[in-house]
């Protein structure tokens, strides 16, 4: 894995910045929004944003007092490539299901097949 994709899968291991960066998808927000929807301190919620700007993740644009937290889903485009390489082991599988599966169907017999004799 290349080394700059590391702070963002860092970002990505934790499921609560999951969490965040999924409602940071429907709108942007501040650290008391955030902290709104987890039962946990504002510093906890301030160190997961943290990670999540290190990873590039997210943008913090200062307005006022306030930090208002939002989606860079350009940042998910390098990570989605080189999960995309992997793709590659899911065709393969399913196309090997999908052989199995119509080879299947061709050994079954439709009732009409089978004739009164063969139940």
């Amino acid at each position: 894995m290349p080394d700059h994709l590391q702070p963002a899968f860092r970002a990505l291991a934790d499921p609560t910045r999951r969490d965040i960066l999924r409602m940071l998808g429907d709108k942007p927000m501040t650290i008391a929004e955030v902290s709104d929807q987890f039962d946990m301190t504002r510093a906890a919620v301030k160190k997961h944003l943290v990670m999540l700007s290190d990873g590039g993740l997210i943008e913090v644009e200062a307005r006022g007092r306030e930090r208002v937290n939002s989606l860079n889903a350009a940042a998910l485009k390098p990570v989605m490539d080189w999960l995309g390489w992997f793709d590659r082991f899911w065709d393969v599988r399913l196309d090997a299901l999908k052989t199995a599966l119509e080879e299947g169907n061709d050994n079954e017999q439709t009732p009409e097949q089978q004739g009164p004799d063969n139940d």
